[in-house]
């Protein structure tokens, strides 16, 4: 999946906070990237049961063993390593980054976003992973 594939090509760093905001902002731009490459797939994946179990499923899994959702959970994580999430606020922030990153995945693949440029495109993800950065 290309979550994978951003995160993959995060450079190494010896700065622990640059690395944990690197690879949090990969795993949004690899989704949205993803839905709009393959929205075929990306609108198949969403037609699961109507609970968590299917989110860190094998099925769900890319070339790493990971899910989308293993894969934020790890990037969160790393962000209250390196000091830039507080602790206490790290429980059920994968769901609010989540909500925001597919929210914007679905609108630019099948609403009224569908028509954006694909820089305009690229610029409104970075956005609104800003957005998430900065709230949570």
């Amino acid at each position: 999946m290309l979550d994978e594939a951003e995160q993959a090509a995060v450079s190494p760093t010896e700065d622990p906070v640059a690395g944990a905001r690197a690879r949090f902002r990969a795993v949004g731009t690899g989704y949205i990237r993803y839905a709009q490459e393959e929205p075929g797939l990306f609108r198949t994946a969403f037609h699961v049961p109507g609970d968590m179990t299917h989110a860190a499923d094998d099925t769900a899994a890319g070339a790493t063993g990971k899910a989308p959702f293993e894969l934020l959970g790890e990037a969160l994580d790393g962000l209250v390593d390196a000091g830039l999430l507080a602790e206490d606020r790290r429980p059920g922030a994968e769901f609010l980054a989540w909500s925001a990153v597919h929210g914007l995945a679905v609108l630019l693949i099948d609403g009224p976003l569908r028509g954006l440029h694909p820089t305009q495109a690229h610029d409104a993800g970075q956005h609104v992973i800003d957005m998430i950065e900065r709230g949570i």
